[in-house]
């Protein structure tokens, strides 16, 4: 299947994804003054930069991903939409981690966990995908498979990280925001670089 049609879509449904996450973010002129609602209101604007951040990061990814491929299989586009799913849980978890992150206790907790299954469940599908790609002979340059197994284990740290980074939040929530930061930048740099030719056994 051409890869043209995937891409659209996953854009569109990336692009919708992280507009909503700016709904969120409001002030009232009825309720004291800016400065303070902005002091207030912190972990509205704290959760939003990370998950535009996590979106955005997302998005730079795919597009890199489905550089490596020339068609995809039906397998792969089932991957696809799981990781759309999960992004589009993004908005609501976020705003979720967002109203009850001050208050602590259980609820906070609960939010944390809401918000760390989006990312995992983002990590998981991503991975499936590399590997998918690796594995069953969808790159448009093939490599060795030392190259691919050594990419995937690299891109699919999220499988192991973003679950550490969800019990850490438990413990404390907005560690999970931290965190969770950390991981976008790390996945900033690693770009799933598949190299034609580094290796050929």
């Amino acid at each position: 299947m051409d890869k043209g049609r995937t891409e659209a879509f996953s854009d569109g449904v990336l692009a919708v994804a992280i507009t909503l996450l700016v709904l969120d973010l409001h002030v009232e002129a009825t309720e004291g003054s800016l400065a303070g609602q902005l002091r207030r209101n912190w972990p509205n604007f704290a959760a939003f930069l990370v998950s535009f951040f996590v979106i955005g990061v997302i998005w730079v990814n795919h597009h890199g991903l489905f550089t490596l491929v020339t068609e995809v299989d039906r397998v792969l586009l089932f991957e696809n939409l799981a990781l759309l799913m999960f992004v589009t849980t993004l908005p609501f978890t976020t705003s979720t981690l967002a109203k009850f992150l001050p208050g602590g206790g259980p609820d906070a907790r609960w939010a944390v966990l809401l918000y760390g299954v989006s990312n995992i469940g983002m990590a998981v599908s991503f991975t499936a995908m590399l590997s998918r790609i690796v594995h069953h002979d969808l790159l448009a340059s093939p490599v060795g498979p030392g190259v691919g197994r050594r990419a995937v284990r690299r891109f699919g740290l999220g499988t192991i990280a973003y679950p550490i980074a969800t019990a850490a939040g438990l413990l404390w929530p907005p560690l999970t925001l931290i965190a969770i930061g950390a991981l976008a930048l790390y996945y900033t740099l690693e770009q799933t670089q598949l190299l034609p030719g580094a290796e050929t056994s």
